[in-house]
């Protein structure tokens, strides 16, 4: 797995820029504004939760320290806007564990294959010490997490050509989008389907187009990004939990005074837990919406899919922490 690593000089200069336009952030400073880019619609709960956390900093602050949103990519896609908290030019994102596998392939342990069995189950994973020991270099990269928003569960859509999934052998040789995230690749390798990498801005309209079979993306994102539009069929695999980290960029956090440190992570449980309820309340709710949209829904015998793809694990011995490995088997 690839780390970027020259980032050092871009980072210094940043740093630079920062303390000298921006000041003490303590009570009495200078203002901050602080850029948040989402690849998402506003209407996805990760935007949601953070703009109860812009209101909540901004209201707690006076004012001094001000978050602006962008939402629908307009900062770019998921992989830019790490790129951008870690080079200095994004200040905040929030996307899946495995888009920051680049920089340190632990992080995205969390997405193996059929690891929790309710969202509860995946909450008190990423919650503890494991998700803690998975993350511990990200701060090397100029990443500090905040907190741990959820995605959902990854389910499987498909074209009408394509047809409805109803097992294991429905996914052969189907051409489906996913993001780069190694593991969820390898894992619709192993279901044997031909995973193909596509910035989440651009999908929609080369699901329209017809250049994909399939897509995999947890429900909410799914209704909230309208992909039923241009897909007809619904599997609920849920192949893979997907834990989105909420970050913003180490070096504007070290300038925060212990006050407004202390704020901004206040702020970030409260939103932690209002997107976790959002995702869930979505994922019960927003199947029956789909279905009268006018997706066809299906409940593949996940143990079938479990078998599948068991021996993932040994496929990433050379990639992940030995003892985090471990951990998750």
């Amino acid at each position: 797995m690839k780390k970027k690593k020259l980032f050092t000089g871009i980072i210094a200069m940043a740093i630079g820029l920062f303390a000298a336009g921006c000041g003490s952030s303590s009570g009495g400073g200078d203002k901050v504004t602080i850029r948040a880019g989402f690849s998402t619609a506003d209407s996805d709960p990760r935007v949601v939760a953070t703009q109860q956390f812009k209101e909540e900093v901004e209201a707690a602050t006076e004012g001094r320290i001000t978050i602006e949103i962008h939402a629908n990519g307009e900062l770019g896609a998921d992989a830019e806007l790490i790129d951008g908290v870690v080079n200095g030019t994004v200040d905040m994102t929030a996307s899946s564990a495995g888009n920051f596998a680049n920089y340190d392939a632990n992080v995205g342990i969390s997405a193996f294959p059929f690891l929790f069995d309710s969202f509860e189950d995946a909450w008190a994973f990423v919650d503890g010490d494991t998700e803690k020991q998975a993350e511990k270099n990200l701060e090397n990269y100029n990443v500090h997490v905040l907190g741990h928003y959820d995605n959902g569960f990854r389910c499987v859509t498909t074209s009408e050509k394509a047809g409805p999934v109803n097992g294991v052998s429905d996914m052969n040789g189907l051409v489906i989008r996913t993001p780069e995230n190694q593991i969820v690749m390898q894992t619709m390798m192993l279901l044997d389907a031909k995973p193909q990498v596509l910035d989440f801005t651009k999908l929609y309209d080369a699901l329209k187009k017809g250049e994909f079979d399939a897509q995999e993306n947890p429900i909410p994102v799914i209704y909230n990004n309208k992909l039923y539009e241009v897909q007809k069929n619904l599997a609920i695999t849920n192949h893979s939990y997907d834990v989105m980290l909420f970050v913003i960029r180490d070096d504007i956090w070290e300038k925060l005074s212990d006050e407004d440190k202390q704020i901004l992570a206040d702020a970030a449980a409260k939103a932690q837990a209002k997107d976790r309820e959002l995702i869930k309340t979505q994922t019960e709710e927003y199947i029956g919406k789909l279905q009268d949209e006018g997706m066809t829904v299906t409940y593949p015998d996940l143990a079938e899919f479990q078998k599948a793809t068991a021996s993932i694990v040994d496929g990433f011995k050379d990639t992940y922490d030995p003892e985090l490995l471990k951990k998750i088997q």
